[in-house]
């Protein structure tokens, strides 16, 4: 009896979308992975947290101390002569015969008390006060923060692009708009990660500070939440630039010259515009970082006529529009990076 041959098994054919399915979910870990591998990046941060150990004690002892009592006895006798003696120049102001009619405040000034002049002020090492200390340095970490996370956001992609490792990545994942979002997704999530760890980082350095060189008087009943708020503007902020510094290195291809753009544009552009063309520095870059880190906004104030005389207009920047100004700024490099990313030849 002869045997039946028996054709071969069909091969299993895969799923066409396996691999891309694959490829999406291990994308992103390769990309955090070659973010947090950046020796470079690791050299920065290292640096960056021996500065702070270093410097930050030194400022404590060096700048602030808990006054003696003899010390404030001293601050309180020296405040009191000062408000006694504007006051009487006040007075003398008052009383001119020849004294312009108008608001009184607005030619003799308002009246000293202890109020308006603080005994701190008359301290040569005046205590750290948390309620004043703690929100201005929160926007010295933040914007401290931010030029860091400039470069770090410059030189993940730019670093790319010198070493033409963009154009083997493509090899493997060729959808340039996943592999560019990606990217930027990894640099937004760790900004924001090193944002965070910073602002936390000097909230318990100023707690300690507060207690061992000066006082946690006067938090006044809504500091929390304005703290809370100027911390979460700080992370946005600290995100923002860093998108921005990866958007310029991305169309420049190339690290140095995003940050020589970056300093060319802070340091040259902006200050010829302050001078030639005062009234559009309500849109400029660091007036609307001001507006949106400071509490209640930033105000530009634009000479519009003689310096000295009435010619000169308030303009508030608040809190939303310093955001929306550098949001819309990001946005529209990043995606200007993006669009020609996607187009151009990469050889």
């Amino acid at each position: 009896m002869t045997a039946t041959p028996t054709s071969p098994a069909p091969e299993a054919v895969a799923d066409p979308t396996e691999p891309q399915r694959r490829h999406g979910g291990s994308l992103f870990r390769a990309e955090s992975h070659r973010f947090s591998s950046r020796r470079f990046i690791r050299w920065l941060l290292l640096l960056s947290v021996v500065a702070y150990v270093v410097i930050l004690p030194l400022v404590a002892l060096t700048q602030f101390s808990k006054p003696t009592a003899g010390a404030l006895e001293d601050a309180e006798r020296r405040r009191d002569e000062v408000i006694a003696e504007q006051n009487t120049f006040r007075e003398e102001c008052l009383n001119d015969p020849n004294r312009p009619e108008g608001p009184v405040e607005e030619f003799c000034g308002p009246e000293f008390d202890e109020s308006n002049v603080r005994t701190a002020d008359f301290i040569d090492k005046p205590p750290f006060e948390l309620a004043e200390g703690l929100p201005a340095g929160a926007i010295a970490t933040a914007v401290a923060t931010a030029m860091l996370a400039f470069l770090i956001g410059a030189t993940f992609v730019g670093a790319e692009w010198s070493s033409r490792s963009m154009v083997a990545l493509l090899f493997w994942e060729p959808r340039r708009l996943k592999v560019m979002g990606v990217k930027l997704a990894v640099t937004a999530l760790y900004a924001a990660l090193l944002a965070v760890v910073t602002q936390a980082v000097w909230w318990g350095s100023a707690e300690i500070m507060a207690r061992t060189r000066g006082n946690r008087d006067g938090l006044p009943a809504d500091f929390w939440p304005d703290l809370f708020g100027q911390q979460g503007r700080a992370v946005l902020f600290v995100v923002l630039t860093a998108l921005l510094g990866f958007g310029i290195a991305n169309l420049i291809r190339n690290t140095a010259a995003a940050l020589g753009a970056g300093f060319v544009y802070i340091v040259i552009i902006e200050n010829v515009v302050r001078g030639f063309f005062p009234k559009w520095q309500p849109w400029l870059l660091v007036e609307n970082v001001s507006g949106l880190l400071s509490r209640d906004g930033h105000t530009v104030f634009i000479y519009e006529n003689d310096p000295i005389g009435d010619g000169v207009r308030e303009v508030l920047v608040s809190n939303v529009r310093g955001g929306l100004v550098l949001g819309i700024l990001t946005a529209v490099i990043v995606v200007s990076g993006v669009l020609l990313f996607k187009r151009r030849d990469l050889h």
